[in-house]
């Protein structure tokens, strides 16, 4: 007996050790991948290629978000759909081309609501599939049935395009109403001083940026002269709601406030938010903490301001033990602009900074610098950190997230590019169309190919190519990423072949001023 008992002891020894030797398969290390982690997508507003420190920005550090793109997958071919606002908000939630809705372009502070309530967007899927939804920030696609009674509940807005709760400013900050509104009520509003809304003409006895310059605290260029708002014109006319209107220095605060108090009230998960920054979108304002911190006057202060509202954000995640278990998507609507109808110093105080880094154009414009924006993905001890030049585009969102989720919805234009972001494949798109003020162009490749459109070359306004002309252009980005060198004379094959796949996608009838005879 006792021999047998000494083997099988022995045998037990043998088998511990063995197991602790044996080593595991990838596979086997690897954490498992959650399938309803937390989703936060941190959505910047006109922030450039180059205006981070991650992406090659030598004049301002941006600490907090080089954090998630160094901890992350930071990408260089990372897309907004459009190089203008709310066709690209409308691309992020619905994973849509924005030109296949011809209203999906710059809205007013009075229009519609610009998504269709029966049209699957990211918050509808994900709730769907258990998450509770949020946005805090900027909306501007759109409220009401475009004859909004701001006094009462507006809709429909967020909350019936899938959101459980919103927290937004109705358009943009340098447009009325300013005021923000709160699952469909004006926040604080008293009811005995009710808002008056007009974008056609002003309310008797309302000053206006045009006519009382000696009002302003910040002086219009272009655009913004009309009712005056915490020393500010705007865009439009505005009477009324006192109680409500926002003080622009304290938005970015309010506004991460919201975004904490949001994480702290669904720890319990899972949750997706949508984080809407207004920076360093115009009126550029920081608050009194941030001024002057940059040297480049509020533009780059407010790039700072967000960069510190970005590291509180991820703070508050981690105080909750939400990090490891959340999924942060970061990018920017479209590319920059310095002066966008205020003088703020923007350009005087530009110096060696270069906003869109190598690339040609800014905001408005179809060339790269008006759509290719930063892109991050991150989440903590699930994506390894690294540099990605796979094609990706925010539309992708939708598609991919459904895939996280375990959700069967998709939507046309958007692509399953999940392991991408992850960091788990290298491959993305193989082309897409990007679109500025209703032109479209085609990115396939290395190449790009503009189709010939009418308008000026240059937007004297704010002094940024449109990246239009009367020909045909054709660029080959890994040799000339700056676009100085048009191909399309020189390489009419390649140029045909582009042509081609723009049209099977874009169709024919695009606005064009000439068609390429195909051979």
């Amino acid at each position: 007996m006792k021999s047998i008992s000494q083997f099988i002891f022995l045998l037990f020894l043998v088998s511990l050790f063995s197991c602790q030797d044996s080593p595991k398969t990838p596979s086997e290390a690897a954490p498992a991948q959650p399938s309803s982690p937390n989703i936060v997508i941190i959505y910047m507003d006109d922030l450039g290629y180059g205006d981070l420190s991650a992406y090659g920005a030598t004049e301002l550090s941006t600490p907090n978000i080089d954090r998630l793109a160094n901890g992350g997958m930071r990408f260089t071919n990372g897309y907004a759909s459009s190089a203008t606002c709310s066709p690209s908000r409308y691309a992020l939630l619905t994973g849509s081309y924005p030109w296949r809705n011809e209203n999906a372009k710059i809205l007013p502070g009075t229009a519609p609501l610009l998504i269709d309530t029966a049209q699957a967007t990211l918050p509808t899927m994900l709730r769907s599939k258990g998450y509770h939804t949020g946005i805090v920030g900027k909306w501007h696609l759109g409220l009401g049935d475009g004859q909004v009674d701001w006094n009462s509940r507006i809709s429909p807005g967020p909350n019936e395009v899938g959101f459980d709760y919103s927290y937004i400013m109705a358009a943009t900050q340098d447009r009325v109403p300013t005021v923000y509104i709160k699952n469909g009520f004006v926040d604080n509003l008293d009811p005995n001083d009710p808002i008056k809304i007009s974008y056609q003409e002003n309310f008797e006895g309302e000053p206006t940026g045009k006519d009382n310059p000696e009002l302003l605290k910040m002086k219009w260029h272009h655009g913004h002269n009309n009712s005056i708002v915490n020393g500010i014109p705007r865009i439009g006319f505005m009477k009324g709601g006192d109680s409500a209107k926002w003080v622009d220095e304290e938005m970015a605060d309010r506004f991460l406030t919201e975004a904490q108090n949001y994480v702290k009230a669904h720890k319990d998960g899972p949750f997706f938010l949508y984080y809407a920054l207004q920076q360093p979108h115009v009126p550029r304002t920081p608050n009194p903490r941030f001024v002057g911190t940059s040297g480049m006057g509020p533009r780059g202060d407010v790039i700072l301001e967000a960069d510190w509202c970005v590291g509180e954000f991820i703070k508050t995640l981690e105080e909750e033990g939400l990090l490891e278990n959340t999924l942060i998507l970061f990018s920017s609507d479209n590319g920059p602009v310095l002066n966008d109808g205020y003088y703020d110093d923007a350009v005087e105080k530009i110096g060696d900074h270069s906003p869109a880094g190598p690339l040609r154009g800014g905001k408005y414009s179809l060339f790269e610098a008006g759509t290719r924006v930063p892109f991050i993905t991150y989440w903590k001890g699930m994506i390894d950190p690294g540099t990605s030049d796979a094609l990706v585009s925010q539309i992708d969102f939708f598609t991919s997230l459904a895939s996280l989720v375990e959700s069967d919805e998709e939507v046309g234009d958007s692509q399953n590019l999940m392991e991408t972001f992850l960091g788990k494949s290298i491959e993305g798109r193989d082309n897409l169309v990007i679109e500025a003020t209703s032109r479209t162009a085609l990115r396939q490749g290395d190449w790009i190919m503009i189709p010939p459109y009418e308008g000026a070359p240059l937007n004297k306004q704010v002094n940024i190519e449109t990246g239009t002309a009367p020909t045909y252009q054709l660029y080959n980005l890994k040799t000339d990423l700056g676009q100085q060198t048009n191909l399309a004379e020189t390489n009419s094959d390649k140029l045909t072949e582009l042509v081609t796949v723009f049209e099977s996608i874009r169709g024919r009838n695009y606005g064009n001023i000439e068609q390429l005879e195909l051979k």
